[in-house]
C-alpha cells in the first residue's frame, strides 16, 4: 500500500522535527556501509502522519547492499509496512529495544529474516531500522562475512544508543574517491591494532608498499617503514589513521596514493576501536593531474592567441595611420576593432576555463570600448542595464563580436554630429522550449520613416553594409539566433537580439 506522502517522505513527512530529521538524513547519508557490512537490504520506518486515521508505518528510505544480492527489486520508499511486518516494526517503535523477526515476509526462494533496530537520538525513538536477508542464500558464512556481520552489528549498536551518526562526522557520501567497504576493511581493537584485515584491503596496502600483514600490528608503525614516513604527518593525520577521530585523509608512497576513512566505534564506557576504509585513488589522481595539465595547456593557448591577435591588432593600427585614404583608414580601425574583441574574449577564456563563463564584465566593458571607437571622439553617453549572467565558453566570441557591430551601427545611424546616446540591456527569459538570453542595443537616433514594418532596418542603406552581414551570419549560424529591429521608447531604433541557451 503506498502512502499518500510526497516522493521524498524523509523531507515531507509533517511530525518529524528539524533536528530529528537532519539526524536521519545523516543516517541515510552513511547507512551505504552498514548495508554493505549486514549484506542486507535496509529500511527506514517511521508513524505514518498523525492526521492518517489508518495508522502504520512508512518506509522513508532504502539502501541496497553491494556486497550481497537485493531482495528489493522494486523501491519501497513511501510504502507502508504490510501487516506481518507492522507489528514487528511497532514492537521496536515502542519497546525501544532490538527485535528479532523471521518472517512472514514473502521473497523468492523462501522467507526473510528481519532484524530490527530502534533509531535513538537524545534517548528517544524516532524511527526504526530493520535489516533484510535471506537466511537460506548463505548457507555458512565465510570468515570475512562473520566479520562484516560483527562489524555491522556494532554499528547498528551504535545507532540503537545515539552515538551513531556522529554529529562531528562528515557524511560518508564524499566525492572523489571515497571508500566503501568492498575496497578494503580494516577493524581496529582498542588500542588500535588491527584484528581484521579484508583481501582487498591487503591488496591495497601491498600497492603502497606493505608486503607483511597488518593484522597485530598498527597501521602507522607499519606505515613507518614506507615512503609515506618521509611525508609530514600533522597530529590529525595520525588520529584518522589511529582510529581515534572521524574522517578521510590520503597517505602517498611510491607514487601509489591510498584514501583512509576513519570511523570510530563507540560502546558504553568510550571508544573501543574503530574502522578503516581504505582504496586506492591511485589512477584518480593521475586523471586528475592529466585534466589539471589539459586545464593549463588550454589557459596558456588562449594567452598566446590574444597575444597573437593584439600583435596583429597593432600591425593594423601602424596600416591605418600611414595609409592616405580615409576609406581605408576607416576600413582598417573597423578591422583592428574586430581583432581587438576577439582577443578580449581569449584574454577573459585564459582565466575562466569552465564550461559556463560569467561574460558581464567582459560583453559591457567592450561594448563601451565599441562606442567609444565609433564615435571618434563625439560626446557620447552609453547606458548599460541588466546581467548576461554565466553563458557557454563557445558563445562569448560571436557574441562579443555581434555586439560590436551593433555598437557600431547604433552610433553611426543613431546618433547625432553632436552626440547621443546608445544603450544595451540584457536579460534572460523563460519561455517553454527552454531559457532565452534577449539583448537589446537602442540608439536616440532620428524615427523610423512612416511605412516601416518592424524587422528589418528601418533607414536606408543600415542593413548593406559589412558589419551587419557579420551580425546575421552570427546570428542565426553560430548563435542559432534572431534579430529584429524595432522603435525604442524615446523614438529611436532598438534592436532585439534572442539567444536560445538551452
Amino acid at each position: 500500500m503506498v502512502s499518500s506522502l510526497a516522493q521524498d517522505p524523509l523531507t515531507s513527512h509533517p511530525d518529524i522535527g528539524d533536528e530529528d530529521r537532519a539526524w536521519l538524513q545523516r543516517l541515510v547519508g552513511d547507512w551505504q556501509l552498514v548495508a554493505d557490512l549486514a549484506l542486507a537490504d535496509l529500511v527506514l520506518w517511521c508513524p505514518v502522519p498523525r492526521r492518517d486515521e489508518a495508522g502504520g508505518f512508512v518506509a522513508l528510505a532504502q539502501v541496497r547492499p553491494f556486497t550481497a544480492p537485493t531482495l528489493f527489486h522494486r523501491d519501497i520508499v513511501g510504502s507502508r509496512a504490510r501487516a506481518d511486518l507492522r507489528a514487528v516494526v511497532g514492537q521496536t517503535w515502542h519497546g525501544g529495544e532490538r527485535a528479532e523477526g523471521a518472517g512472514p515476509v514473502e521473497a523468492p526462494g523462501g522467507t526473510l529474516q528481519v532484524r530490527l533496530w530502534p533509531v535513538v537520538r537524545a534517548g528517544r525513538v524516532i524511527a526504526v531500522v530493520s535489516a533484510h536477508a535471506d537466511p537460506n542464500g548463505r548457507p555458512a558464512r565465510s570468515v570475512i562475512e562473520e566479520n562484516y556481520s560483527r562489524t555491522a552489528s556494532t554499528l547498528l549498536d551504535m545507532m540503537q544508543h545515539g552515538r551513531w551518526p556522529a554529529p562531528e562526522e562528515p557524511p560518508g557520501l564524499w566525492a572523489g574517491g571515497t571508500p566503501r567497504v568492498g575496497d578494503g576493511l580494516v577493524v581496529l581493537g582498542p588500542d588500535s591494532v588491527a584484528e581484521f584485515t579484508s583481501p582487498n584491503a591487503v591488496s591495497a596496502l601491498r600497492r603502497l608498499g606493505i608486503a607483511s600483514t597488518l593484522e597485530g600490528h598498527r597501521l602507522t608503525d607499519v606505515l613507518a617503514s614506507t615512503d609515506a614516513a618521509r611525508v609530514p604527518t600533522d597530529e590529525g593525520t595520525w588520529a584518522v589513521l589511529t582510529g581515534l577521530r572521524a574522517g578521510r585523509r590520503e597517505v602517498q608512497s611510491g607514487g601509489v596514493s591510498l584514501t583512509v576513512r576513519s570511523v570510530p566505534l563507540l560502546g558504553p564506557d568510550g571508544w573501543q576501536g574503530a574502522l578503516l576504509l581504505l582504496r586506492d585513488v591511485t589512477e584518480l589522481r593521475r586523471q586528475e593531474q592529466r585534466l589539471l595539465t589539459k586545464d593549463a595547456t588550454i589557459r596558456e593557448i588562449h594567452h598566446r592567441v590574444k597575444n597573437n591577435l593584439q600583435t596583429v591588432g597593432s600591425l593594423l593600427r601602424m596600416q591605418a595611420r600611414r595609409t592616405s585614404s580615409p576609406e581605408a583608414e576607416r576600413a582598417l580601425r573597423q578591422a583592428m576593432q574586430r581583432v581587438d574583441t576577439i582577443a578580449l574574449v581569449h584574454q577573459t577564456l585564459s582565466e575562466e576555463i569552465e564550461d559556463q563563463v560569467p561574460v558581464d564584465g567582459l560583453l559591457q566593458r567592450q561594448f563601451r570600448l565599441a562606442v567609444e571607437v565609433a564615435g571618434d571622439g563625439r560626446p557620447l553617453q552609453v547606458a548599460v542595464t541588466g546581467e548576461f549572467g554565466e553563458l557557454p565558453s563557445h558563445v562569448t566570441t560571436p557574441l562579443a563580436l555581434v555586439l560590436n557591430e551593433l555598437a557600431a551601427n547604433a552610433v553611426e545611424h543613431g546618433t547625432a554630429p553632436d552626440g547621443g546616446c546608445v544603450g544595451l540591456h540584457a536579460d534572460r527569459e523563460s519561455t517553454p522550449a527552454g531559457t532565452v538570453l534577449v539583448v537589446s542595443v537602442t540608439d536616440s537616433g532620428p524615427a523610423a520613416p512612416d511605412g516601416w514594418v518592424p524587422g528589418e532596418p528601418p533607414r536606408a542603406g543600415e542593413g548593406s553594409g559589412l558589419g551587419l552581414r557579420i551580425v546575421h551570419s552570427l546570428v542565426e549560424g553560430d548563435l542559432r539566433g534572431t534579430l529584429r529591429w524595432e522603435r525604442s521608447d524615446d523614438g529611436g531604433t532598438r534592436v532585439v537580439l534572442r539567444l536560445p541557451l538551452t
